[in-house]
């Protein structure tokens, strides 16, 4: 891999993890199409602390506030019902199912779950699965009504993204819109639940982190600051975006290109 591939992999990533379309998804099927060897699970989940480098940067009031309301909620019982102190709970626990999923089928994630054919698939099932949670979910709910009960559904609805197409944002969104939150409480919800999981992967990839026959550490380092870059941006843009307009132009894209991917595989253009 060399500079130019991974900045615009930087760029990809920057792009597609906080927009609803498939960042593992994008990072599997851009090189493909550009005739690139597939750059590796350890790669997609190293260059993701860059994106989440700016989701903490970018709502750093928020985790500062919610973590401290939390703790102090430990020993301080009239906390507890702050809603700082709830948050605190919800995205503890609602880390949990993807954790395990995580680890339990770690092994098909790196390998069989990385086939295009499957990607293509969850592209478009994902999208129309978008689009029915917005067309029919309530979206009358905002952050300061989440309960336990919806923050552990949305946290199982976490756990999908580890088949790359499912999209990380655009599953905890689907899960907080068929529960009755408005768009911009689903993505706000969603950003912040991402951090630990996507962290906590990170970290763990790093094992492989310029291992013999992998990704060369510096492209990995450039692509990181470039999707850190990139991604700041994503944020403000989408969280903008939703509280004015409906997610059909993101469900739109991911059919189109869950389409495209399969017809270029049926046709064998590209192999899976």
């Amino acid at each position: 891999m060399d500079v130019l591939q991974a900045t615009i992999l930087g760029i990809v990533q920057g792009l597609t993890e906080f927009l609803p379309i498939s960042s593992s998804a994008h990072l599997l099927i851009v090189p493909k199409l550009a005739g690139w060897a597939d750059p590796g699970a350890a790669f997609t989940a190293v260059i993701q602390l860059g994106t989440m480098a700016a989701v903490v940067i970018y709502f750093w009031r928020d985790i500062i506030r919610i973590f401290t309301t939390w703790l102090r909620s430990l020993w301080t019982p009239e906390l507890r019902q702050d809603l700082d102190a709830r948050m605190g709970w919800y995205i503890g626990l609602g880390t949990v199912p993807i954790g395990v999923a995580g680890l339990v089928f770690k092994d098909a994630i790196e390998g069989p779950a990385r086939n295009l054919w499957l990607n293509a698939a969850m592209l478009i099932v994902f999208g129309l699965l978008l689009l029915l949670a917005d067309q029919f979910g309530r979206k009358k709910k905002e952050l300061g009504d989440l309960t336990m009960r919806d923050g552990l559904i949305i946290g199982a609805w976490q756990m999908l993204p580890l088949i790359p197409g499912a999209s990380r944002s655009g599953s905890t969104m689907t899960g907080a819109m068929f529960l009755g939150y408005t768009r911009e409480a689903a993505a706000r919800y969603s950003f912040l639940l991402s951090i630990p999981a996507v962290v906590l992967s990170g970290l763990f990839e790093f094992r492989h982190f310029g291992d013999g026959g992998g990704v060369p550490v510096t492209p990995t380092v450039i692509a990181t600051v470039v999707s850190f870059i990139v991604g700041y941006a994503s944020i403000a843009w989408l969280l903008k975006y939703v509280a004015k307009h409906s997610t059909n132009i993101f469900v739109i894209y991911r059919v189109f290109a869950g389409t495209f991917l399969l017809t270029l595989l049926s046709l064998g253009v590209i192999s899976s």
